[in-house]
């Protein structure tokens, strides 16, 4: 991802946003994202975000369809020592985000975005992937079984539009290549 990609980027995630949430979001709050506003935000964190977290995007004839983004774990129980200083060399990475054009979802553009992530958190030296999902979001639960995700247990929860929306934490062992539909790995 370059800057020039920062309002395709804000689309593809919007829309998904719009498209996966439905039902599980207000949908006040849905229809009130704004590509505008979320391209500004993400211009303001893309300056500063950390060398560590890697923003990968997919194309289809020159035009962005997809976007995933990768670092180090956030979750101090699967990431000791976050937020310490110095910091201990994480061994846990997180697949922070993965969004495609509704469209185009199950052409296959999630799965190589999945698979680009997972390759820059293991040559990250992360042992470990983990990320989260909004509980009821059968689709995006499914498709990361299938690519050898397991939940792990963890349940946490974040105010959406004035409304709590459950997520559950799925992890995945990169000890081994990313299966495609074989079974998880285990860690």
């Amino acid at each position: 991802m370059t800057e020039a990609d920062i309002e395709a980027v804000s689309a593809v995630r919007v829309h998904g946003w719009q498209s996966a949430y439905r039902g599980l979001m207000p949908q006040a709050y849905l229809d009130a994202m704004s590509v505008a506003a979320d391209a500004e935000q993400r211009r303001s964190w893309f300056g500063r975000r950390s060398p560590e977290v890697s923003d990968l995007v997919a194309e289809r004839g020159g035009e962005v369809v997809g976007w995933a983004c990768v670092g180090p774990a956030r979750d101090p129980d699967v990431a000791p020592g976050a937020g310490e200083l110095p910091a201990p060399r994480p061994t846990a990475g997180e697949l922070l985000a993965l969004y495609v054009t509704p469209g185009l979802i199950g052409t296959g553009i999630g799965r190589a975005l999945l698979s680009a992530g997972t390759a820059r958190a293991r040559a990250s030296g992360f042992h470990t992937l983990y990320l989260w999902v909004v509980r009821g979001n059968s689709r995006a639960q499914r498709f990361y079984e299938r690519a050898g995700f397991v939940p792990d247990g963890a349940e946490e929860a974040y105010e959406v539009g004035g409304r709590s929306v459950p997520e559950l934490r799925y992890r995945r062992s990169l000890a081994q290549g990313l299966s495609g539909g074989s079974g998880p790995d285990r860690p």
